[in-house]
């Protein structure tokens, strides 16, 4: 017989908020969030999701909304979900293999946005060069992608999630809680830190304000069984402010960075047929995954960067019994020190020229740093920035763009003091002219000029701007 058609697990309806779904969403890790369904290993099943923000950002020639986006309250991720074979749940030590059969934009929301946050809410990479928030919108059509807000450039995009992740236990919700408060309190006293990256605060620290564990659900709305109507009605029957919610919600994680349990780790090559092997830190793995993406570039540099959307996932689960200790080596004091590993798909974009910028770890000021490599990538990416911009474009419009298109980020050369070398390698075929270095002049006049007027708001704050004296002045 045919496959059943993937099983819908996870409904979105765009018309209604994030917590007005019909099964809850949630932007927090915590082993207490309750699974919202089950599956069997084998089973292909789907899940849908909203953009990153909810729904926050519009499809529109205004970036206020980027702006005044409330960061607190994104990532909302759909799940978790449990996963059972025949010998029962998945259990702590396993590793759970979630393989990507088919994802793309939900149908009738074919558009996404990339954007730059201001550097007051959230900023980026390069906040410290562009503070203004920023914002480009797309369009899909089919596998491409074309934005009226960076026009002469179109590219097939690899579409994956940004976030893919586990259930931390308490044990390891506690370390992250604790390493990562010390950094936000610290850092900036104890740690040597790379003066040049500019992005504030060092983490994100559990904190109730735009906290979402769930919300008030009618038990007719409920097809699982009786244990797990109760615990799911216990769960999200709690109100903002009782001592069970804020004590919750006072634990639960962020879900900006990645870490053990995977998370957002903004892998762009997870596309159809990849494979992602996460390890399992309580009973049922209950797994989350949201923030699609259209297209991203290697680094996703502006924040906001990655083509932004809609959308769902068709999946398959397999349990891998003690899966942890047999393949993860813990790189750490304990045996929760561990990372996922991700087995790439077959299906990408073919490029065959590319035009590579190199940055070593020497800053703007002109100053050496030590095999930095964060440093250097920062000048590979603003070479890039500067070069293109000679062709047409605002620098703005050339920082949106290398976050969202499948550009190639690498570390070249980590070992040969002082410098670090990190190169950025740009697909030739995405523009609509030749942008490689000719004996001729660059081509001059109004039919160079590519649009700069791109939905950009002010900066409002006080912080300093870094300047490159020497670089090409930007068509603001």
């Amino acid at each position: 017989m045919a496959p059943l058609t993937p099983k819908l697990v996870v409904p979105i309806d765009l018309k209604k908020k994030p917590w007005e779904q019909k099964l809850p969403l949630h932007n927090r890790w915590h082993p207490e969030i309750p699974s919202v369904a089950t599956v069997q290993t084998g089973q292909i099943f789907r899940m849908e999701m909203v953009d990153w923000t909810g729904g926050a950002i519009k499809d529109d020639n205004s970036a206020s909304d980027v702006k005044y986006v409330d960061l607190s309250t994104v990532h909302y991720l759909s799940g978790p979900i449990r996963v059972v074979d025949e010998d029962g749940p998945a259990k702590p030590g396993d590793l759970l293999a979630v393989e990507i059969c088919n994802l793309g934009p939900l149908p009738g929301d074919e558009w996404g946005f990339t954007a730059i946050f201001d550097r007051e809410n959230g900023g980026g990479f390069l906040t410290d060069h562009f503070p203004c928030a920023t914002k480009a919108i797309w369009y899909f059509e089919g596998i491409y992608a074309y934005s009226p807000h960076i026009p002469g450039v179109r590219f097939p995009g690899l579409t994956h999630p940004g976030i893919i992740g586990t259930a931390p236990s308490m044990e390891l919700l506690n370390i992250w809680n604790e390493r990562e408060r010390e950094l936000e309190e610290n850092g900036l006293k104890s740690l040597k830190l790379c003066e040049v990256l500019h992005s504030r605060p060092l983490a994100n620290l559990p904190s109730t304000k735009g906290c979402l564990l769930g919300k008030h659900l009618q038990s007719n709305i409920f097809s699982w069984n009786t244990t797990t109507q109760a615990q799911l009605r216990n769960f999200y029957t709690l109100s903002n402010g009782t001592p069970e919610w804020e004590k919750i919600a006072m634990e639960a994680a962020r879900t900006i960075p990645g870490r053990e349990n995977g998370g957002n780790c903004d892998i762009k090559n997870l596309s159809r047929g990849s494979k992602i092997y996460l390890p399992v830190f309580v009973e049922g793995a209950n797994f989350s995954t949201g923030d699609m993406h259209f297209s991203q570039g290697d680094g996703e540099v502006s924040f906001c960067g990655a083509i932004e959307m809609s959308g769902f996932l068709e999946l398959k689960c397999e349990i891998i019994r003690g899966g942890m200790e047999e393949y993860l080596t813990p790189m750490g004091p304990t045996r929760l020190h561990v990372n996922p590993i991700f087995e790439i798909g077959p299906v990408e974009p073919r490029f065959s020229e590319w035009l590579v910028f190199e940055g070593i770890s020497v800053d703007e000021s002109g100053r050496q740093h030590y095999l930095d490599a964060s440093v250097a990538y920062k000048r590979a990416v603003l070479n890039a920035i500067d070069y293109l911009s000679k062709f047409g474009y605002s620098k703005e419009q050339v920082y949106l763009l290398l976050s969202c298109c499948p550009c190639e980020g690498r570390i070249s050369g980590i070992v040969d003091a002082p410098n670090a070398v990190a190169t950025l390698a740009i697909p030739t075929a995405i523009f609509d002219q030749d942008i490689r270095p000719k004996a001729n002049k660059l081509p001059v006049g109004p039919r160079v000029v590519r649009n700069p007027n791109i939905p950009r708001c002010t900066y409002d704050g006080n912080l300093p701007i870094t300047k490159n004296l020497s670089a090409t002045p930007s068509d603001k």
